[in-house]
């Protein structure tokens, strides 16, 4: 599965997925797109580099493959994660922007998103759900925290300008409120940095299905404005060494809460025993 997933397996009770930094395109895919969609401009750039050893001891699954190939953050049946409010779909047919992004003729049918779904979607989350079972059965629990990135002004998904942080936890529905009190504890003692929880995000489909606090499974999904690590929102969405490295010193602060607020919840647990 390495053309589709990559894993790094650590010792902490977290776990950082990145559906969506992935760039790889398989030939028959990259054949379909047009210029629109060759310009990849949905990605959730540079997310690894970001987070990179910032919990040394953390797990990583990171998906290969680029979203338009299909969302590995989306309901595998294909329903709206957000009814009444504008989205894009399991095998998205326009950008952010509701441009087109396949060639006329060339959209993928329901034939084509059943063979990407069992070829991408469900062997992603297999060695997703791999490492939550090896997390859960070396603590007793796991936190899958969903790494997510977009543009800060989209006005088809959302108006005006998205705050800096967007956590999510289907309104604290997919964590235990430790779990979501240390995420935004972080971030509220960021100085010069917006954040909101479960705003317009709160949860995609991978925290909503993994996050089960009463089976020992916690997720949080973080969605980042790239104005806090990109120099420009546009080609060629270059990273920014001191934008970024301000905005690691917050996010290492997030996840070593989460570690620990996690690690506090295990040794509970084993005493309740």
């Amino acid at each position: 599965m390495a053309d589709i997933v990559t894993v790094r397996q650590g010792t902490s009770p977290v776990i950082l997925a990145f559906p969506h930094s992935g760039t790889h395109l398989p030939g028959d895919i990259h054949a379909r797109l047009n210029d629109n969609g060759l310009l990849l401009a949905d990605t959730d750039w540079h997310l690894p580099r970001l987070y990179g050893d910032l919990l040394a001891d953390a797990t990583l699954v990171q998906a290969v493959n680029h979203r338009y190939v299909i969302d590995l953050n989306r309901d595998p049946t294909g329903a709206s994660l957000y009814p009444g409010q504008n989205t894009t779909a399991l095998v998205p047919l326009t950008d952010f922007d509701n441009q087109p992004i396949w060639q006329a003729g060339a959209e993928p049918d329901d034939a084509e998103i059943a063979r990407r779904r069992t070829l991408y979607h469900a062997p992603y989350h297999a060695a997703l759900e791999a490492e939550v079972e090896r997390v859960r059965a070396a603590h007793g629990l796991a936190v899958v925290y969903d790494c997510h990135s977009i543009r800060s002004r989209i006005p088809f998904l959302f108006e005006g300008t998205l705050p800096d942080f967007n956590i999510g936890t289907d309104r604290g529905v997919t964590c235990d409120p430790a779990i979501e009190a240390a995420t935004l504890g972080a971030v509220q003692q960021a100085s010069g940095f917006t954040h909101v929880l479960n705003g317009r995000f709160r949860g995609g489909w991978t925290t909503r299905h993994y996050g089960r606090p009463e089976t020992g499974v916690h997720a949080v999904q973080m969605e980042l404005a790239q104005s806090t690590h990109l120099a420009s929102e546009a080609p060629p969405f270059a990273y920014d060494e001191a934008r970024a490295g301000r905005l690691r010193d917050v996010l290492r602060a997030v996840l070593t809460g989460i570690e620990a607020a996690a690690l506090k919840l295990a040794d509970q647990g084993k005493k309740n025993k």
